[in-house]
């Protein structure tokens, strides 16, 4: 291994570290071959519904350099949101455990500006790139896999050993050489929890989720009507849902998060059934500010609502 790229990887993984990721892994930039077969494979199976943005700019998807001039490697992180085990909410409703706090979009790009700086003042003058947090076509799972950061489990979630699958995937692609991981081997076995767990059996198979099914999918980027056929099937969730992941005992062992934007608003934690069902627009305005939950707008989140709701 270049001693350059080594040094260059072990400064910036203490420094990611010390800014408050839990994980930080390298890649080196390239063509994700193996990868592009798959997501080609899902797409034409009609597997990602109404999203029609997956299958845009899918050469990007495929190839990071794209996203960035002359990049030569990139830096990929993990954010821990595993909450605390005793947390518990007056309403029976219930929201993705990513959602609790503070938007992690703005979490982790705050932490990724002040790592581009480190770098580009202590490690490399000449380094530059763009980082990403769920915000471009990048592949992330597929890097962070490739980084040795964990691997796919069979519900389709990056699954860290020692973090579990709650976290945050975040990448910077940098024109500089680093170090470069060896992906991990899969440890999910025999079991096959999640896939049975799933309410309404959007995965269809093991690594292939039917986004069609997912209440995931059904209560956040769905922007029509939710279909009578998941009536009774929804489980409680308004936002997101977390079930292929609590059932997963790799997320038994994880530790929770530490980090303050991450905890269950004291406003979602009080929230009684009927004030959910009773809230009006400017409400919900007031409840999601600074909240991932806004994502569903205030339409998305009373439809969620009347559907899981329904008796039959």
């Amino acid at each position: 291994m270049d001693l350059i790229a080594e040094h260059r990887g072990k400064l910036i993984r203490q420094k990611a570290l010390e800014l408050g990721f839990d994980e930080v892994g390298f890649v080196n930039a390239g063509f994700l071959d193996k990868e592009s077969v798959f997501y080609q494979e899902w797409l034409q199976q009609g597997f990602h519904a109404g999203m029609d943005y997956m299958g845009r700019n899918i050469e990007k998807r495929e190839d990071p350099r794209l996203l960035v001039e002359g990049a030569k490697s990139i830096v990929v992180v993990l954010q821990n949101y595993t909450p605390a085990r005793d947390v518990d909410t007056a309403a029976s409703f219930k929201i993705s455990k990513y959602a609790y706090g503070r938007d992690y979009h703005k979490v982790l790009k705050g932490r990724f500006k002040k790592l581009m700086s480190y770098i580009q003042s202590e490690v490399a003058a000449d380094a530059d790139g763009r980082f990403f947090v769920d915000s471009a076509p990048v592949s992330e799972r597929s890097l962070a896999v490739r980084a040795g950061l964990g691997w796919r489990g069979k519900n389709t979630n990056l699954i860290h050993p020692r973090l579990g699958s709650f976290v945050f995937i975040g990448e910077m692609i940098l024109n500089i050489e680093l170090p470069s991981g060896s992906p991990l081997k899969e440890a999910c076995g025999g079991c096959t929890r999640c896939l049975d767990a799933c309410p309404t059996g959007a995965l269809v198979a093991p690594y292939k989720l039917d986004a069609n099914k997912c209440i995931s999918y059904l209560t956040i980027e769905n922007k029509g009507e939710i279909s009578d056929e998941f009536a009774g099937q929804m489980d409680g969730w308004i936002f997101g849902c977390d079930v292929c992941q609590d059932v997963c005992p790799w997320n038994w062992k994880a530790r929770p998060n530490k980090v303050p934007d991450f905890k269950l608003r004291q406003e979602f934690k009080e929230m009684t059934d009927g004030q959910w069902l009773s809230l009006d627009e400017e409400a919900f305005d007031e409840l999601s500010k600074g909240s991932p939950i806004r994502r569903s707008g205030y339409e998305g989140i009373k439809r969620n609502l009347s559907f899981v709701s329904r008796k039959t």
